[in-house]
C-alpha cells in the first residue's frame, strides 16, 4: 500500500483509537479506582499488577493474533483441534458477550448516568428503558461496519478522552490529601498480585482475542494486507495500550487519594461518583454519566460485532445479522439483572477463562510456527485446565465453594500447588506442561522423520 507519511500517521492514530475504544469500557474505569482505595499507600505496586493483567496481557493478545495470522478465535485455537477451538470460541464469546461483559456496559452506564436522577421506585422501569435504548443504538452502529472506524475512532473516543482529561486535571491540581492511607489486609503484603487479579475483571486479555476480528476487518478496509497489516496492528496496539497504562495509574491514584475524604466504597462505580461529585458538585454526576456512557458504548459496539462475526463463521447457516440480534437481545435481558449480580457471577468464570487464554497467548507467541506445535498446545492446555477449574471453584459463591468435598479438594490444592492460595495455581502447571510438550513434540518429530526441524536449528 502506497501512502504519504501524513496519511499513514493519521491511519495509525485512527486504528489506535479504534483498539482503545473497543476494549476500554466500564470495568476499565471502575475497577482501578476501587483498587486504589483498597491499596492505599501501596497504590503504585497495585497499579503495576493491574497494568500487567489489564494492559500488558491485552497487548500480548493482539500480538498473538498477529503472529498466528488468525482470522478469529476459531483459527487462533485451531492447533488444539476443531472441537476444542469451537468450545473455546463459545466460552469466550459468552463471557465477553451476552452473559457478562456486554450487559455490564449498559448496567454500569445506567447506574452512573441515569439512576441518580430518577426516584428509587422507578429504578426498574428506568433500567428497562435505558438498556433498551442503549442496545438499540449499539445494534444500529454494529450493522454499519463500514462506519465503525468513523463512529468509534473519531467521535465517541474523542469525547470520552476529553471528559476523562478534565477529571484528571482538576483532581491533580487540587488533591484530596496524601497517598499514605493504610491498605486493606489483602493489599498489605501482596499488593502487586492483588492488582494483577483485579485486572482480570477488565476481561481485556480474553476480549482482545475476539475483538481482533473486527479490528482486522477494519484495517483491511483501509487497504492494508499482509506484512503491512501486521506492522500497523502492532504499532497501533502499542500506542493504545500505553495510553491505557497512563489512565490506569491515574485512576488508581485517584482512588487512593479519595480515602482522605471517603470510606472504602462497595464498588468502583460508587467511588468514582464520589470523587467526581466532590470536584464538580451538582454538575459532577452528569459529567461522569456522559463519560461512562461514551466509554462503554464503544466497547459494546465492538463486542456485539465480534460475537456475530465469529458465530457466523462457526455456524454459517445463521446470518451475521441474526447473530447480532441474538447477542443484543440476550445482553439486554442480562443487563436488567443489575450490575451487582453481573459482577458477582463473573469472577468464577474469569478464573477459568484467563489461564486458558494466557496459555494460548504464550503458545502463539513462542511455538505456533513449529511443525510440532499441535502437540505442545494440547499438552500445555491439559496441564492448565485442572488448576483453572479449581480456581473457578474457589471463587464461586459459598453455596458451592463451601460444600465439604469441595473444601477438602481446595485445601489440598492450595497446599500442594505453588501460588494456588494467591489465585495463580495455574502458573506452574502451565509452564511444566509447556516444557513437557516441547520435549515430547520435538522427540516425536525426530523419531518419525529422523531429523531436527529447521525451525529448531
Amino acid at each position: 500500500m502506497n501512502a504519504t507519511p501524513q496519511k499513514n500517521l493519521g491511519q495509525l492514530l485512527v486504528v489506535s483509537s479504534l483498539i482503545f475504544g473497543m476494549f476500554f469500557g466500564s470495568g476499565n474505569l471502575i475497577f482501578p479506582v476501587h483498587l486504589g482505595q483498597m491499596a492505599g499507600s501501596n497504590w503504585f505496586l497495585a497499579a503495576l499488577g493491574f497494568a500487567i493483567s489489564g494492559s500488558l496481557f491485552p497487548l500480548l493478545a493482539i500480538l498473538a493474533v498477529v503472529v498466528t495470522k488468525s482470522d478469529g478465535l476459531l483459527d487462533f485455537a485451531r492447533p488444539l483441534g476443531r472441537h476444542f477451538a469451537a468450545i473455546f470460541l463459545v466460552l469466550v464469546h459468552l463471557t465477553i458477550g451476552p452473559f457478562f461483559a456486554t450487559p455490564r456496559t449498559a448496567a454500569t452506564a445506567y447506574q452512573m448516568a441515569v439512576e441518580p436522577f430518577i426516584p428509587k421506585h422507578f429504578s426498574t422501569l428506568g433500567m428497562l428503558l435505558f438498556t433498551g435504548l442503549f442496545f438499540a443504538v449499539t445494534y444500529l452502529a454494529a450493522t454499519h461496519q463500514n462506519s465503525l472506524l468513523k463512529i468509534v475512532g473519531k467521535y465517541l473516543n474523542a469525547g470520552f478522552l476529553t471528559l476523562l482529561a478534565i477529571v484528571f486535571l482538576v483532581a491533580f491540581i487540587k488533591p484530596m490529601g496524601n497517598l499514605s492511607q493504610t491498605p486493606t489486609a489483602a493489599y498489605q503484603a501482596n499488593a502487586t498480585i492483588g492488582g494483577l487479579l483485579e485486572g482480570y475483571n477488565t476481561l481485556d486479555a480474553v476480549a482482545l482475542l475476539a475483538l481482533s476480528v473486527t479490528l482486522i476487518h477494519a484495517i483491511r478496509g483501509l487497504g492494508y494486507r499482509g506484512r503491512a497489516l501486521t506492522k500497523l496492528t502492532a504499532k497501533a496496539g502499542l500506542i493504545s495500550i500505553s495510553l491505557e497504562v497512563l489512565i490506569y495509574f491515574g485512576l488508581v491514584m485517584l482512588g487512593a487519594l479519595s480515602m482522605n475524604r471517603f470510606k472504602l466504597s462497595a464498588n468502583g462505580g460508587i467511588a468514582l461518583s464520589q470523587i467526581v461529585g466532590h470536584y464538580f458538585s451538582s454538575v459532577g454526576t452528569l459529567l461522569l454519566g456522559a463519560l461512562v456512557t461514551l466509554g462503554v458504548l464503544t466497547t459494546a459496539i465492538g463486542l456485539v460485532c465480534s460475537f456475530a462475526q465469529d458465530f457466523h463463521k462457526l455456524f454459517p447457516k445463521v446470518s451475521y445479522r441474526a447473530w447480532l440480534r441474538t447477542t443484543t437481545i440476550l445482553s439486554f435481558l442480562v443487563a436488567n439483572a443489575g450490575l451487582n449480580t453481573i459482577i458477582s457471577w463473573s469472577l468464577p468464570v474469569l478464573m477459568l477463562m484467563y489461564p486458558l487464554a494466557l496459555a494460548l497467548i504464550l503458545l502463539s507467541l513462542t511455538i505456533s510456527q513449529r511443525p510440532y506445535a499441535g502437540t505442545v498446545y494440547k499438552v500445555t492446555i491439559a496441564f492448565t485446565i485442572l488448576p483453572a477449574v479449581l480456581d473457578m471453584l474457589a471463587n464461586t459463591p459459598a453455596t458451592i465453594s463451601g460444600l465439604a468435598p469441595i473444601q477438602r479438594l481446595l485445601t489440598l490444592y492450595h497446599t500442594a500447588i505453588p501460588f494456588a492460595s494467591l489465585g495463580l495455581g495455574w502458573l506452574v502447571p502451565t509452564l511444566i506442561g509447556f516444557t513437557i510438550g516441547i520435549i515430547w513434540g520435538r522427540l516425536r518429530w525426530v523419531g518419525q522423520r529422523g531429523t531436527v526441524p529447521e525451525s529448531d536449528r
